[in-house]
């Protein structure tokens, strides 16, 4: 259907016709999308089954990637793109009377993924199924994503995120490859055979149904799986003539329940309900998924003694752990297996990345519902904690407070990120500095018992997506320049730079990045009705709301510039848009008051007509993959400013740099990296160094009041959260003040001062036109480096031991 484009049209109108029942005229940009992606679909069907046949009959070793969040974005275009043939299907379509930009953008963004993490295992599929690596994603077909971020009065109001409200053209349901995920109950226990034998009685019983999309690679036949569960009722047939109301209510309550695990993307935790919920969550992911790994190997007729030469099951970030457990009951309970053989198999098959140094985010679970929940799960879980703690204690005799600190299980709670230590065989960190701060700080004792499961892999990103896709204007730039070797081999992007300083490439890019900020400015028309002017200064932080990621410094630099103007009328700066974005927890209060302050600044400045247009403010809704993919090629600047030692690593600036913004940064994540790679003349750091913030919150010392009460700038600003110079009465921003005056946690005070000079040393450097250009390419020729297909060439052959499989 693909051969030429008479062919396409041939089939495309049949195909249209057959699925809708109507003339092209007659049809919608939705019918004509759900169209051109059955075809796509079916078009790749050949080389996925051919795919995961050849793993089957070579007993190719496979790696199944855990995750909570797979933040796909848009795929029509993608799986376009990487098959080569997107522009036989646009001239085709465009014979038709049909523009396939229009299609295109009738496909929701899945909602699979909240942000950095979901984003990164996207991005990894990407390269495994590019880079013809055996490898496929293990997630929960949500119904509803994260939530739709509206924007009331400047507030944040969230609302369901029905994205699978018109269907998935991309996924098959596989029925027959259901399975049962068991909670609550009860555990009994019996001699067989001088073995003891756990029996699970009386449980809730929740049927995982998979659904399969393809994950295509690019310009190959390598066509992998991203395998999604939906929770549904186990209980298909009931007789209604043998039911009484409370039959009937218990099985209403039984589905509502059942159905509410894979319905929302991270329930609201602060309530017990909530909790609850989330941890079924967890062990609903890991439980179905496990047990279709397992079935799979065995079918294989290999022995279970080879399941860590066949398989590699990584886990991102804490949230799938309890795959550590499961496999133990698996193998123990279901294969019969003893403990010993059963530990040895699962620790030489589990590995687990640690995303974070948030204490919050590395994750605790009560004994009392783990036990509820999960009541067989907890026995192993228990069972681990002492065999370890048995053997730090015969190794640290007498050293309580160590042990109590490595302990799985303690203080009533079972500590997810310790059981990740120890059931593992592999512990990486996300950049060179994250790394050394989980040996060094958060996992120092688990470094000094086992060091040699501790490792570093960079994040990176695809260049597919996040250039050549994004960006396809610079794509034809860079190619011209350089050649297309790139495309297939981003470390290419070296070939740039001896090329940075020359006059008609700088144009060039220069003139791409005009019509990209173009296209941006006339999509903040459209729907903000603000009008930013293309020639200002792009200044742009998009990612979650959060403290640590400090926002709040970006606003306080603003509010300091428009003092600045306004208390000097005749002067001039480069105009200056400054484009936020991002979505704040429903019950993180702190962050929701962010995000209207923004609002209500913004609402301040942008009709202030003495200040010449000269600051714009513009807060970007609901933001999501689309949007990065049309803001991130229009940024002049990068701001990642997050407090030193608190960002993991980062991706976002990766994709910035790689479409040639500078990044305005802290000496934190990947920043670190990013300068070293480019050199500190192409970037802009400031503030506090990791080991000084570390030293502050072991040894204090800082004083945030101190701060206030010695620069008039910040006294100024503080107070006008308070005075009403920004605020109406109705608006309290007491929250914000008090918790940067009492306490700041995240130094936003601290490093004020030195954010405001650096950000006036860009205001001048980006008055020199040709050097900004330069550092511009300078940025891009070094992004290869920073490209997912390096990163997971790293973790095949350093973590997984996984071999290309050429299809």
């Amino acid at each position: 259907m693909f051969r030429n484009v008479d062919a396409f049209k041939e089939a495309y109108l049949e195909r249209l016709v057959n699925m809708h029942g109507k003339g092209v005229e007659e049809t919608t940009p939705s019918d004509q999308y759900a169209t051109l992606g059955a075809m796509v679909r079916e078009y790749v069907s050949r080389n996925w089954i051919t795919t995961n046949d050849q793993y089957r009959d070579k007993g190719e070793k496979q790696v199944y990637y855990l995750s909570m969040e797979f933040l796909l974005g848009k795929l029509l275009k993608s799986n376009l793109m990487n098959l080569g043939i997107r522009e036989l299907c646009e001239q085709g379509l465009d014979e038709l009377g049909i523009d396939l930009d229009r299609i295109e953008e009738q496909e929701p963004d899945a909602g699979l993924g909240n942000g950095g993490l979901g984003r990164l295992a996207a991005d990894f599929l990407d390269s495994m199924a590019s880079l013809r690596l055996p490898g496929h994603g293990c997630g929960i077909r949500y119904k509803y994503g994260l939530f739709e971020q509206k924007i009331i009065d400047g507030y944040q109001v969230e609302i369901p995120d029905y994205w699978l409200r018109e269907g998935n053209v991309w996924e098959l349901r596989k029925s027959d490859k259901a399975v049962e995920v068991r909670f609550g109950g009860r555990v009994t226990s019996y001699e067989k055979d001088d073995q003891l034998t756990f029996v699970h009685e009386d449980y809730e019983p929740v049927l995982a149904v998979p659904y399969d999309m393809p994950i295509v690679g690019y310009r190959n036949q390598t066509v992998n799986s991203l395998r999604l569960w939906s929770a549904e009722s186990a209980i298909k047939d009931f007789d209604f003539n043998q039911m009484n109301d409370h039959n009937y209510h218990r099985l209403i309550e039984y589905k509502k329940a059942t159905e509410a695990i894979s319905e929302f993307l991270y329930p609201d935790d602060s309530t017990e309900d909530g909790k609850r919920l989330r941890l079924k969550q967890q062990y609903f992911l890991v439980s179905a998924n496990l047990q279709s790994i397992l079935c799979r190997f065995k079918r294989m007729n290999h022995d279970l003694s080879e399941l860590p030469n066949k398989v590699a099951i990584h886990t991102n970030d804490t949230h799938p752990v309890l795959a550590i457990p499961e496999l133990m009951r698996l193998l123990m309970d279901q294969e019969g297996l003893g403990w010993d053989e059963a530990w040895s198999i699962t620790k030489k098959t589990i590995s687990y990345t640690n995303h974070t140094l948030m204490a919050e985010a590395l994750e605790r679970w009560s004994v009392d519902l783990m036990q509820a929940l999960l009541p067989r799960i907890y026995m192993i879980i228990d069972e681990i904690n002492e065999r370890f703690c048995k053997t730090l204690w015969e190794t640290y005799p007498g050293q309580w407070e160590k042990i109590h600190h490595m302990a799985i299980i303690a203080d009533g709670y079972v500590n997810m990120a310790n059981l990740a230590v120890v059931g593992s065989y592999s512990v990486n960190g996300v950049s060179k500095l994250h790394s050394n701060i989980l040996k060094k700080e958060l996992m120092k004792p688990f470094y000094e018992w086992e060091p040699h499961k501790f490792n570093n892999k960079t994040n990176g990103i695809t260049h597919r997506r996040w250039l050549m896709y994004a960006n396809p204007d610079l794509t034809s730039v860079i190619t011209e320049a350089i050649g297309s070797t790139w495309l297939k081999n981003p470390s290419d992007l070296m070939n740039l730079q001896p090329l940075t300083n020359d006059p008609s490439l700088q144009q060039a890019s220069a003139y791409v990045k005009r019509h990209n900020k173009e296209r941006l400015s006339n999509h903040i028309a459209d729907q903000y009705g603000i009008s930013v002017d293309p020639d200002s200064i792009f200044d742009v932080q998009i990612k979650r709301m959060h403290a640590y990621k400090r926002q709040l410094l970006n606003v306080f630099h603003i509010m300091d510039l428009y003092r600045r103007i306004k208390e000097n009328p005749k002067s001039r700066i480069t105009p200056r848009t400054f484009i936020f974005g991002g979505k704040a927890a429903p019950s993180y209060h702190l962050a929701k008051s962010v995000v209207k302050l923004i609002h209500t600044i913004a609402d301040v400045i942008n009709n202030d007509k003495s200040i010449n247009d000269q600051i714009k403010v513009v807060f970007i809704r609901n933001y999501g993959v689309s949007d990065s993919e049309r803001i991130i090629p229009a940024s002049d600047i990068s701001e990642q400013i997050s407090t030193a030692s608190k960002e993991a690593s980062g991706t976002g600036n990766m994709k910035f740099m790689m479409n040639g913004a500078v990044t305005i940064g802290t000496h934190d994540g990947a920043n670190i990296e990013m300068a070293e790679a480019v050199g500190e003349e192409n970037i802009f750091l400031f503030g506090l160094k990791p080991n000084e913030v570390l030293s502050y919150y072991e040894n204090g010392g800082y004083h945030a009041r101190e701060m206030y009460n010695q620069d008039p700038r910040l006294k100024q600003i503080l107070d006008q959260l308070m005075n009403g110079t920004f605020v109406k009465e109705d608006v309290d921003f007491k929250s914000i003040y008090y918790s940067l005056i009492d306490h700041d946690e995240f130094f936003v005070l601290k490093d004020f001062s030195a954010y405001i000079d650096t950000q006036q040393r860009i205001a001048k450097a980006y008055v020199d036109q040709k050097e900004w250009r330069r550092m511009s390419l300078h940025n891009i020729a070094h992004s290869g480096k920073f490209s997912s297909d390096r990163t997971i060439h790293e973790y095949a052959s350093g973590i997984w031991q996984l071999e290309p499989v050429f299809i």
